[in-house]
Protein backbone atom coordinates (compact mmCIF):
# COMPACT_ATOMS: atom_id res chain seq x y z
CA UNK A 1 0.00 0.00 0.00
CA UNK A 2 3.24 2.27 0.95
CA UNK A 3 4.48 1.65 -2.94
CA UNK A 4 0.89 3.45 -4.32
CA UNK A 5 0.17 7.18 -5.03
CA UNK A 6 -3.02 7.44 -5.84
CA UNK A 7 -4.24 9.68 -7.83
CA UNK A 8 -7.74 12.02 -7.45
CA UNK A 9 -8.99 13.43 -11.12
CA UNK A 10 -11.44 16.35 -11.20
CA UNK A 11 -12.44 16.07 -14.98
CA UNK A 12 -13.50 18.82 -16.92
CA UNK A 13 -13.81 19.59 -20.61
CA UNK A 14 -10.95 21.55 -21.48
CA UNK A 15 -9.04 20.89 -18.12
CA UNK A 16 -8.47 17.95 -15.13
CA UNK A 17 -7.33 19.58 -12.08
CA UNK A 18 -4.95 16.97 -10.18
CA UNK A 19 -4.38 15.60 -6.99
CA UNK A 20 -2.43 13.04 -5.33
CA UNK A 21 -2.50 11.25 -2.34
CA UNK A 22 1.16 9.19 -0.96
CA UNK A 23 0.77 5.70 0.39
CA UNK A 24 0.09 5.27 3.81
CA UNK A 25 -2.48 6.06 6.55
CA UNK A 26 -0.59 9.68 6.89
CA UNK A 27 0.53 10.12 3.46
CA UNK A 28 0.68 13.34 2.07
CA UNK A 29 -2.45 14.97 0.31
CA UNK A 30 -1.62 17.74 -2.58
CA UNK A 31 -2.51 19.24 -5.26
CA UNK A 32 -0.53 18.69 -8.34
CA UNK A 33 -2.35 21.60 -10.73
CA UNK A 34 -4.88 22.15 -13.59
CA UNK A 35 -3.71 20.42 -17.05
CA UNK A 36 -5.96 21.07 -20.46
CA UNK A 37 -7.83 17.95 -21.18
CA UNK A 38 -5.39 16.41 -23.85
CA UNK A 39 -4.11 12.93 -24.27
CA UNK A 40 -0.43 14.32 -24.72
CA UNK A 41 -0.82 16.24 -21.86
CA UNK A 42 -2.16 13.73 -19.49
CA UNK A 43 0.19 10.63 -20.69
CA UNK A 44 3.39 12.88 -20.18
CA UNK A 45 1.57 13.46 -16.40
CA UNK A 46 1.52 9.98 -15.55
CA UNK A 47 4.92 9.92 -16.66
CA UNK A 48 6.22 12.28 -14.29
CA UNK A 49 4.14 11.06 -11.65
CA UNK A 50 5.43 7.45 -12.39
CA UNK A 51 8.82 8.18 -11.30
CA UNK A 52 10.63 7.02 -8.60
CA UNK A 53 9.36 3.05 -8.68
CA UNK A 54 5.40 3.94 -7.65
CA UNK A 55 2.37 2.28 -8.81
CA UNK A 56 -0.08 4.79 -9.86
CA UNK A 57 -3.95 4.64 -9.02
CA UNK A 58 -5.96 7.11 -10.43
CA UNK A 59 -9.34 8.11 -9.83
CA UNK A 60 -12.35 10.25 -11.67
CA UNK A 61 -15.93 10.71 -11.21
CA UNK A 62 -18.49 9.50 -14.26
CA UNK A 63 -19.71 12.43 -16.16
CA UNK A 64 -20.49 13.79 -19.51
CA UNK A 65 -16.39 13.34 -19.87
CA UNK A 66 -16.75 9.36 -20.83
CA UNK A 67 -14.44 6.58 -20.05
CA UNK A 68 -11.82 7.57 -22.62
CA UNK A 69 -9.98 9.05 -19.91
CA UNK A 70 -9.60 5.28 -18.08
CA UNK A 71 -9.28 3.64 -21.11
CA UNK A 72 -6.06 5.88 -22.05
CA UNK A 73 -4.46 5.56 -18.48
CA UNK A 74 -5.26 1.72 -18.57
CA UNK A 75 -3.79 1.34 -21.83
CA UNK A 76 -0.80 3.20 -20.63
CA UNK A 77 -0.42 0.07 -17.62
CA UNK A 78 -1.96 1.97 -14.78
CA UNK A 79 -4.77 1.59 -12.85
CA UNK A 80 -7.57 3.31 -13.15
CA UNK A 81 -11.19 3.24 -12.07
CA UNK A 82 -14.26 5.40 -12.70
CA UNK A 83 -16.54 6.06 -9.38
CA UNK A 84 -20.02 6.38 -9.42
CA UNK A 85 -21.01 10.14 -8.04
CA UNK A 86 -23.98 9.36 -6.08
CA UNK A 87 -21.78 7.02 -3.77
CA UNK A 88 -18.99 9.11 -2.83
CA UNK A 89 -19.34 10.07 0.85
CA UNK A 90 -19.81 13.76 1.24
CA UNK A 91 -19.80 15.59 4.36
CA UNK A 92 -23.39 17.47 5.02
CA UNK A 93 -21.12 20.52 6.70
CA UNK A 94 -18.86 21.04 4.23
CA UNK A 95 -20.18 24.30 2.15
CA UNK A 96 -17.11 24.63 -0.14
CA UNK A 97 -16.91 23.28 -2.99
CA UNK A 98 -13.93 23.77 -5.85
CA UNK A 99 -11.95 21.73 -8.35
CA UNK A 100 -8.87 21.83 -6.38
CA UNK A 101 -11.07 20.45 -2.84
CA UNK A 102 -12.96 17.90 -5.15
CA UNK A 103 -9.19 16.34 -7.03
CA UNK A 104 -7.90 16.48 -3.04
CA UNK A 105 -11.23 14.38 -1.33
CA UNK A 106 -11.21 11.79 -4.72
CA UNK A 107 -7.23 11.38 -4.30
CA UNK A 108 -8.00 10.77 0.07
CA UNK A 109 -11.48 9.07 -0.46
CA UNK A 110 -9.58 6.80 -3.19
CA UNK A 111 -6.37 5.29 -1.05
CA UNK A 112 -9.05 4.81 1.99
CA UNK A 113 -11.18 2.28 -0.32
CA UNK A 114 -13.92 4.89 0.06
CA UNK A 115 -14.96 4.70 -3.32
CA UNK A 116 -17.75 2.63 -5.87
CA UNK A 117 -16.45 2.03 -9.01
CA UNK A 118 -18.87 1.75 -12.17
CA UNK A 119 -18.26 -0.96 -15.07
CA UNK A 120 -16.52 0.36 -17.59
CA UNK A 121 -17.99 -1.14 -21.24
CA UNK A 122 -15.38 -1.75 -23.79
CA UNK A 123 -16.35 0.79 -26.74
CA UNK A 124 -17.98 -1.81 -29.32
CA UNK A 125 -20.64 -2.15 -25.86
CA UNK A 126 -20.53 1.36 -25.85
CA UNK A 127 -20.94 2.15 -28.99
CA UNK A 128 -24.36 -0.04 -28.96
CA UNK A 129 -25.33 1.28 -26.01
CA UNK A 130 -25.35 4.57 -27.71
CA UNK A 131 -27.72 3.56 -30.08
CA UNK A 132 -29.90 1.53 -27.94
CA UNK A 133 -30.36 5.13 -26.24
CA UNK A 134 -30.39 7.43 -29.11
CA UNK A 135 -33.37 4.93 -30.11
CA UNK A 136 -34.57 5.50 -26.12
CA UNK A 137 -34.25 9.29 -27.19
CA UNK A 138 -36.03 9.15 -30.58
CA UNK A 139 -38.94 7.51 -29.03
CA UNK A 140 -39.22 10.31 -26.40
CA UNK A 141 -39.24 12.77 -29.15
CA UNK A 142 -42.08 10.85 -30.82
CA UNK A 143 -44.38 10.89 -27.88
CA UNK A 144 -44.09 14.17 -27.23
CA UNK A 145 -44.60 14.94 -30.70
CA UNK A 146 -48.01 12.97 -30.75
CA UNK A 147 -49.06 14.83 -27.80
CA UNK A 148 -48.50 18.58 -29.30
CA UNK A 149 -51.01 17.44 -32.15
CA UNK A 150 -53.48 15.96 -30.11
CA UNK A 151 -53.32 18.81 -27.34
CA UNK A 152 -53.55 21.27 -30.81
CA UNK A 153 -56.93 19.62 -31.84
CA UNK A 154 -58.45 18.97 -28.44
CA UNK A 155 -57.71 22.56 -27.93
CA UNK A 156 -60.17 23.23 -31.15
CA UNK A 157 -62.55 20.54 -30.35
CA UNK A 158 -61.58 17.81 -33.37
CA UNK A 159 -62.09 15.08 -31.00
CA UNK A 160 -61.79 11.26 -32.41
CA UNK A 161 -63.80 8.93 -31.17
CA UNK A 162 -62.34 5.38 -32.30
CA UNK A 163 -61.50 3.23 -29.53
CA UNK A 164 -57.54 3.74 -29.90
CA UNK A 165 -55.52 6.56 -31.68
CA UNK A 166 -52.63 6.17 -33.85
CA UNK A 167 -53.95 3.59 -35.46
CA UNK A 168 -54.97 3.37 -39.67
CA UNK A 169 -57.92 4.41 -38.72
CA UNK A 170 -57.01 7.22 -36.60
CA UNK A 171 -54.46 8.26 -39.16
CA UNK A 172 -57.32 8.33 -42.08
CA UNK A 173 -59.06 10.60 -39.54
CA UNK A 174 -56.34 12.87 -39.73
CA UNK A 175 -56.54 13.73 -43.49
CA UNK A 176 -60.62 14.54 -42.64
CA UNK A 177 -59.83 17.33 -39.88
CA UNK A 178 -60.52 20.69 -41.25
CA UNK A 179 -60.37 23.66 -39.41
CA UNK A 180 -61.33 27.39 -39.77
CA UNK A 181 -58.21 29.32 -40.37
CA UNK A 182 -55.76 29.17 -43.00
CA UNK A 183 -52.41 28.88 -40.65
CA UNK A 184 -54.58 26.47 -38.24
CA UNK A 185 -54.57 23.79 -40.76
CA UNK A 186 -50.86 24.71 -41.77
CA UNK A 187 -50.48 24.16 -38.07
CA UNK A 188 -52.03 20.48 -37.81
CA UNK A 189 -50.14 19.66 -41.61
CA UNK A 190 -46.59 20.18 -39.53
CA UNK A 191 -47.95 18.42 -36.63
CA UNK A 192 -48.65 15.28 -38.38
CA UNK A 193 -45.21 15.52 -40.31
CA UNK A 194 -43.15 16.25 -37.18
CA UNK A 195 -45.17 13.02 -35.89
CA UNK A 196 -44.34 11.17 -39.20
CA UNK A 197 -40.49 12.24 -38.66
CA UNK A 198 -40.25 11.11 -35.86
CA UNK A 199 -41.86 7.62 -36.16
CA UNK A 200 -39.47 7.30 -39.56
CA UNK A 201 -36.20 8.24 -37.12
CA UNK A 202 -37.39 5.39 -34.57
CA UNK A 203 -38.06 2.78 -36.77
CA UNK A 204 -34.54 3.82 -39.04
CA UNK A 205 -32.75 3.42 -35.68
CA UNK A 206 -34.61 0.11 -34.83
CA UNK A 207 -33.66 -1.55 -37.87
CA UNK A 208 -29.69 -0.27 -37.06
CA UNK A 209 -29.63 -2.01 -33.89
CA UNK A 210 -30.76 -5.33 -35.78
CA UNK A 211 -28.57 -5.26 -38.76
CA UNK A 212 -25.38 -4.78 -36.21
CA UNK A 213 -26.67 -7.21 -33.12
CA UNK A 214 -25.29 -10.44 -34.83
CA UNK A 215 -21.76 -8.81 -34.51
CA UNK A 216 -22.29 -7.65 -30.92
CA UNK A 217 -20.48 -9.36 -28.18
CA UNK A 218 -23.93 -9.91 -26.35
CA UNK A 219 -26.42 -10.82 -29.21
CA UNK A 220 -26.21 -14.47 -27.37
CA UNK A 221 -27.60 -12.73 -24.42
CA UNK A 222 -30.02 -10.55 -26.46
CA UNK A 223 -31.73 -13.71 -28.02
CA UNK A 224 -31.97 -15.98 -24.64
CA UNK A 225 -33.42 -13.03 -22.78
CA UNK A 226 -36.56 -12.76 -25.45
CA UNK A 227 -37.85 -16.10 -24.09
CA UNK A 228 -39.47 -14.13 -21.20
CA UNK A 229 -42.76 -13.04 -21.53
CA UNK A 230 -43.00 -9.32 -22.17
CA UNK A 231 -38.97 -8.92 -23.46
CA UNK A 232 -39.18 -8.39 -27.14
CA UNK A 233 -36.12 -7.29 -29.06
CA UNK A 234 -36.21 -3.52 -28.18
CA UNK A 235 -36.09 -4.27 -24.28
CA UNK A 236 -33.55 -7.20 -24.21
CA UNK A 237 -31.10 -5.43 -26.30
CA UNK A 238 -32.09 -1.79 -23.48
CA UNK A 239 -31.52 -4.43 -20.43
CA UNK A 240 -28.15 -5.83 -22.04
CA UNK A 241 -26.74 -2.47 -22.89
CA UNK A 242 -27.04 -1.22 -20.03
CA UNK A 243 -26.33 -3.83 -17.58
CA UNK A 244 -23.76 -5.44 -19.23
CA UNK A 245 -22.20 -8.31 -17.87
CA UNK A 246 -24.59 -9.69 -15.68
CA UNK A 247 -21.49 -12.09 -13.88
CA UNK A 248 -20.38 -9.14 -11.85
CA UNK A 249 -23.69 -9.48 -9.90
CA UNK A 250 -23.79 -12.37 -6.92
CA UNK A 251 -26.60 -12.81 -6.89
CA UNK A 252 -30.20 -11.45 -8.64
CA UNK A 253 -31.39 -8.72 -5.60
CA UNK A 254 -28.21 -6.99 -6.42
CA UNK A 255 -29.19 -6.66 -9.78
CA UNK A 256 -32.56 -5.63 -8.31
CA UNK A 257 -31.04 -2.89 -6.29
CA UNK A 258 -28.65 -1.63 -9.33
CA UNK A 259 -31.89 -1.03 -11.18
CA UNK A 260 -33.61 1.14 -8.68
CA UNK A 261 -36.65 -1.64 -8.48
CA UNK A 262 -36.13 -2.57 -4.70
CA UNK A 263 -38.05 -0.91 -1.12
CA UNK A 264 -37.26 2.31 -0.22
CA UNK A 265 -36.36 2.31 3.72
CA UNK A 266 -35.98 3.86 6.64
CA UNK A 267 -35.64 2.31 9.58
CA UNK A 268 -34.95 2.86 13.23
CA UNK A 269 -34.76 1.05 16.37
CA UNK A 270 -38.00 -0.66 16.32
CA UNK A 271 -39.50 1.65 13.84
CA UNK A 272 -39.65 0.15 10.29
CA UNK A 273 -40.33 2.24 7.73
CA UNK A 274 -40.42 1.07 4.18
CA UNK A 275 -41.47 3.19 1.15
CA UNK A 276 -41.99 3.01 -2.52
CA UNK A 277 -38.78 1.71 -4.72
CA UNK A 278 -35.87 3.60 -4.62
CA UNK A 279 -35.38 4.43 -8.15
CA UNK A 280 -31.96 4.58 -8.19
CA UNK A 281 -29.14 3.39 -10.81
CA UNK A 282 -30.23 3.17 -14.70
CA UNK A 283 -33.48 4.51 -15.55
CA UNK A 284 -33.93 3.69 -18.80
CA UNK A 285 -33.72 -0.31 -18.11
CA UNK A 286 -36.11 0.34 -15.37
CA UNK A 287 -38.45 1.91 -17.67
CA UNK A 288 -38.67 -0.97 -20.40
CA UNK A 289 -38.83 -3.47 -17.47
CA UNK A 290 -41.88 -2.83 -15.77
CA UNK A 291 -43.61 -1.82 -19.38
CA UNK A 292 -42.74 -5.56 -20.29
CA UNK A 293 -43.83 -6.50 -16.67
CA UNK A 294 -47.87 -5.05 -17.96
CA UNK A 295 -47.92 -8.25 -20.41
CA UNK A 296 -48.58 -10.63 -17.18
CA UNK A 297 -51.43 -9.17 -16.78
CA UNK A 298 -52.99 -11.87 -18.71
CA UNK A 299 -53.20 -16.26 -17.93
CA UNK A 300 -49.91 -17.69 -18.95
CA UNK A 301 -49.96 -19.03 -22.22
CA UNK A 302 -47.00 -19.13 -25.13
CA UNK A 303 -48.14 -17.03 -27.94
CA UNK A 304 -47.29 -17.16 -31.70
CA UNK A 305 -44.71 -14.59 -31.71
CA UNK A 306 -43.10 -16.07 -28.43
CA UNK A 307 -42.97 -19.56 -29.83
CA UNK A 308 -40.89 -18.33 -32.48
CA UNK A 309 -38.62 -16.91 -30.51
CA UNK A 310 -38.03 -19.79 -28.31
CA UNK A 311 -37.37 -22.22 -30.93
CA UNK A 312 -33.95 -21.46 -31.10
CA UNK A 313 -33.39 -21.69 -27.33
CA UNK A 314 -32.12 -24.86 -25.20
CA UNK A 315 -34.41 -26.39 -23.23
CA UNK A 316 -32.96 -24.77 -19.97
CA UNK A 317 -33.65 -21.32 -21.09
CA UNK A 318 -37.24 -22.43 -22.17
CA UNK A 319 -37.49 -24.09 -18.95
CA UNK A 320 -36.33 -20.89 -17.01
CA UNK A 321 -38.81 -18.84 -19.14
CA UNK A 322 -41.96 -20.87 -18.11
CA UNK A 323 -41.64 -21.05 -14.79
CA UNK A 324 -41.12 -17.18 -14.55
CA UNK A 325 -44.42 -16.94 -16.93
CA UNK A 326 -46.31 -19.57 -14.43
CA UNK A 327 -45.19 -17.85 -11.20
CA UNK A 328 -45.37 -13.57 -12.17
CA UNK A 329 -48.77 -14.30 -13.89
CA UNK A 330 -50.16 -16.02 -10.45
CA UNK A 331 -48.50 -13.12 -8.37
CA UNK A 332 -49.93 -10.45 -10.30
CA UNK A 333 -53.54 -11.90 -9.65
CA UNK A 334 -53.04 -12.41 -6.51
CA UNK A 335 -51.62 -8.39 -5.85
CA UNK A 336 -54.68 -7.71 -7.67
CA UNK A 337 -56.99 -9.85 -5.34
CA UNK A 338 -55.21 -8.17 -2.61
CA UNK A 339 -56.26 -4.32 -3.63
CA UNK A 340 -53.15 -3.27 -4.50
CA UNK A 341 -53.08 -0.51 -7.29
CA UNK A 342 -52.26 -2.29 -10.82
CA UNK A 343 -49.06 0.06 -10.85
CA UNK A 344 -47.65 -1.31 -7.73
CA UNK A 345 -48.47 -4.60 -8.60
CA UNK A 346 -46.74 -4.36 -12.04
CA UNK A 347 -43.58 -2.67 -10.46
CA UNK A 348 -43.39 -6.25 -8.14
CA UNK A 349 -43.61 -8.20 -11.29
CA UNK A 350 -40.83 -5.99 -12.79
CA UNK A 351 -38.71 -6.52 -9.92
CA UNK A 352 -38.75 -10.09 -10.18
CA UNK A 353 -38.78 -10.66 -13.60
CA UNK A 354 -34.96 -9.10 -12.91
CA UNK A 355 -34.30 -12.39 -11.04
CA UNK A 356 -35.33 -14.86 -14.11
CA UNK A 357 -33.48 -12.29 -16.15
CA UNK A 358 -30.44 -12.46 -14.42
CA UNK A 359 -30.36 -16.34 -14.19
CA UNK A 360 -30.93 -16.61 -18.01
CA UNK A 361 -28.26 -14.03 -18.64
CA UNK A 362 -25.46 -15.66 -16.33
CA UNK A 363 -26.01 -18.81 -17.41
CA UNK A 364 -26.02 -18.00 -21.17
CA UNK A 365 -22.63 -15.99 -20.52
CA UNK A 366 -20.92 -18.26 -17.92
CA UNK A 367 -21.50 -21.03 -21.33
CA UNK A 368 -20.28 -18.67 -24.20
CA UNK A 369 -16.97 -17.81 -21.74
CA UNK A 370 -16.62 -21.98 -21.26
CA UNK A 371 -17.03 -22.26 -25.06
CA UNK A 372 -14.26 -19.80 -25.86
CA UNK A 373 -11.90 -21.13 -23.16
CA UNK A 374 -12.05 -24.44 -24.86
CA UNK A 375 -11.63 -23.00 -27.99
CA UNK A 376 -8.35 -21.64 -26.56
CA UNK A 377 -7.51 -24.53 -25.20
CA UNK A 378 -7.98 -26.49 -28.28
CA UNK A 379 -6.51 -24.27 -30.47
CA UNK A 380 -3.05 -24.43 -28.32
CA UNK A 381 -1.39 -28.01 -29.35
CA UNK A 382 -2.45 -27.24 -33.04
CA UNK A 383 -0.20 -24.15 -32.63
CA UNK A 384 2.59 -25.62 -31.00
CA UNK A 385 2.13 -28.31 -33.70
CA UNK A 386 2.11 -25.85 -36.49
CA UNK A 387 5.57 -24.02 -35.32
CA UNK A 388 7.52 -27.39 -34.47
CA UNK A 389 6.84 -28.88 -37.82
CA UNK A 390 10.21 -31.05 -38.07
CA UNK A 391 10.14 -32.35 -34.79
CA UNK A 392 6.76 -33.70 -35.28
CA UNK A 393 7.64 -35.19 -38.35
CA UNK A 394 10.29 -36.78 -36.79
CA UNK A 395 8.55 -38.39 -33.99
CA UNK A 396 5.76 -39.63 -36.55
CA UNK A 397 9.58 -41.05 -38.39
CA UNK A 398 10.70 -42.69 -35.25
CA UNK A 399 6.94 -44.32 -34.29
Amino acid sequence: MDNITYVGLDVHKATVCVAIAEGGRGGEVRQVGVFENRPDILCKLAARLDKGNRRLSFCYEAGPCGYGLQRLLTSRGHDCIVVAPSLIPVKSGDRVKTDRRDAMMLAKLHRAGELTAVWVPDAAHEAMRDLVRARATAGRVLAKARQHLQGFLLRHERIYRGPRAWTLAYRRWLTTVRLDHPAQQIVLQDYIHAVEDAEARRDRLTRQIEELLPSWSMAPVVEALQAMRGVGLVVAVTVAAEVGDFRRFANARQLMAYLGLVPSEHSSGAAIRRGGITKAGNALARRVLIEGAWTYRMKARVSRKLHDRLEPLSTEIRDIAWKAQVRLCARYRRLAALGKPSVVATTAIAREMVGFIWAIARRVQSAVEDQRTHSAHAEAPMLTAAAKPCGFAAALGRR
